[in-house]
């Protein structure tokens, strides 16, 4: 399984990223081994996940939140409480 996670940083601001296992990369930030913007940003704490099968839909995925502004992430973040079936996670296959 490839993932498109989001994580908030201590400063409350956002950082999204692309892992094979988002809980063992959430450790690697907050061990300060992770991307540089979390590495003075810690702890950071994921709020959102997607799985998919292939790796091309995670990245592309990740590209479009990464370009997305704040507030639709915010809401990205808070919807995802209100799908049933899905809690954190949005399985897209091909």
């Amino acid at each position: 399984m490839h993932h498109v996670y989001i994580v908030r940083c201590a400063d409350g601001s956002l950082y999204t990223g692309y892992a094979r296992d988002p809980a063992r990369r959430v450790a690697m930030h907050n061990s300060g081994r992770g991307a540089r913007y979390t590495s003075g940003r810690r702890p950071v704490r994921l709020v959102y996940s997607e799985s998919f099968d292939e790796a091309g839909d995670a990245l592309r995925r990740e590209y479009e939140l990464k370009r997305w502004p704040r507030h639709r992430k915010e809401a990205l973040i808070a919807a995802r409480g209100r799908r049933p079936g899905r809690p954190g996670r949005a399985k897209r296959s091909s």
